[in-house]
């Protein structure tokens, strides 16, 4: 099922690249956009990981640079039997988290350091287990190429604004729609359920459901007061995150951070942790308080 939306997916950007191409240069403009696009979906196939780490400028890490951090997810993708992925750290107060790749062979997850400043060990277990989850559910594949087609998309309509002329004004009304549309196909393609499906995987897999929604709570506090550089840039890579950053309610791919902690408060009395220990808080929270 994944591979059809993937497929349904590429060949709708692709008409898009088309119809773009086809009113700034005619039928030969459609043909150099129909292999542009095609060049861009096989690349974006195997290096859109690399594109969204590089635009994070996300920086490895390992078992000697990062023990605490690296063994915690090693421990999270044995319990999981999974291959360990790749893990990075993201240089940035902004807290949030994301995982990326085509499969679960060739995986990444990266957390930033504002994220990891501001959750307990189990919060910080809970989101990374959220992460694996869509690795687990490869999910991964679409969400990283969405993030990257539609930011590339929404630029090139943006540079097609510079080539419009009274004879060709379809350009421009087609340069100012098609960034919402390229959003719209956001929001079609990574389906809601994918979060809560990664909710549900992840507090199973940590078996912490009460952290994962501590986490979200800070997380998204956090995420509304603390700006994200990338996102600003790129709307569409909003939706990787395990929170998504407020940029454009256009761009909303993510259920409400509440509906969520109700979910994961009601597999904690499922799985019987509802009697157990509150996660217990970090030193501060995300508004600065003691």
């Amino acid at each position: 099922m994944n591979m059809l939306k993937t497929t349904m997916l590429l060949a709708a950007l692709t008409a898009l690249f088309m119809a773009l191409g086809y009113t700034l240069g005619g039928s030969s403009g459609a043909v150099l956009s129909l292999l542009v696009a095609a060049g861009m979906n096989l690349f974006t196939y195997w290096n859109a990981d690399k594109i969204v780490l590089k635009m994070h400028n996300a920086r490895e890490v390992d078992a000697q640079s990062e023990p605490s951090f690296h063994g915690l997810v090693a421990n999270l993708a044995r319990r999981a039997n999974m291959p360990m992925p790749k893990v990075y750290l993201i240089d940035s107060p902004h807290p949030n988290a994301f995982a990326t790749g085509r499969n679960p062979e060739n995986a990444a997850v990266a957390a930033t350091t504002g994220l990891m400043a501001m959750l307990s060990r189990d919060e910080v277990e809970g989101v990374m287990a959220h992460e694996l989850a869509h690795v687990k559910n490869r999910d991964t594949l679409i969400m990283t190429m969405v993030a990257t087609i539609a930011g590339a998309l929404s630029m090139l309509a943006n540079f097609g604004m510079f080539f419009r002329s009274e004879r060709n004004g379809m350009a421009t009304i087609l340069a100012v729609l098609i960034a919402p549309f390229a959003a719209m196909i956001v929001q079609l393609a990574i389906s809601r359920t994918r979060e809560y499906g990664a909710d549900r995987t992840g507090a199973e897999m940590s078996g912490k459901p009460l952290a994962l929604a501590s986490a979200l709570a800070k997380i998204s506090r956090g995420a509304a007061a603390i700006p994200n550089p990338v996102a600003e840039r790129n709307p569409s890579a909003a939706q990787l995150y395990i929170v998504p950053t407020h940029v454009s309610e256009m761009f909303s791919t993510h259920p409400a951070t509440e509906n969520r902690i109700a979910e994961l408060e009601a597999l904690a009395e499922q799985m019987g942790a509802a009697s157990g220990a509150e996660p217990r808080r970090s030193a501060l929270d995300p508004l600065g308080r003691q």
